[in-house]
């Protein structure tokens, strides 16, 4: 799955305005279990939810987006529906929890 990365606090808010469904991934390069986690979320929405847009925001990279956010770990995972937090998961995320709490959103707007 392509996910594109956001560097800045304006593109941010620009995609959760333009955007129905977006998940957004807050990692860094140093974390190892960001690394194996990212590509096992990226499947996820790729199989189960095709409408919902990844993206991927560095950290360190971009700290104004994750204070902005409010991450102070990662792994971090936001879903956003209508430009509403929906879903929040950090550190310890299971996939197939993730995915029951990205379904009922999804179906109430794409179903």
């Amino acid at each position: 799955m392509n996910y594109s990365t956001i560097s800045n606090l304006d593109e941010f808010n620009d995609i959760l305005e333009k955007e129905d469904a977006v998940l957004i991934y807050f990692s860094h390069e140093q974390c190892n279990v960001c690394k194996v986690l990212k590509p096992k979320v990226a499947k996820l929405l790729e199989e189960n939810f095709p409408k919902m847009k990844m993206y991927y925001a560095d950290t360190v990279l971009s700290p104004e987006i994750a204070g902005q956010n409010k991450i102070f770990s990662v792994p971090a995972v936001l879903s956003f529906f209508g430009g509403k937090e929906t879903v929040r998961k950090s550190r310890n995320i299971g996939i197939n929890e993730l995915k029951e709490q990205i379904a009922r959103p999804y179906n109430m707007i794409f179903g």
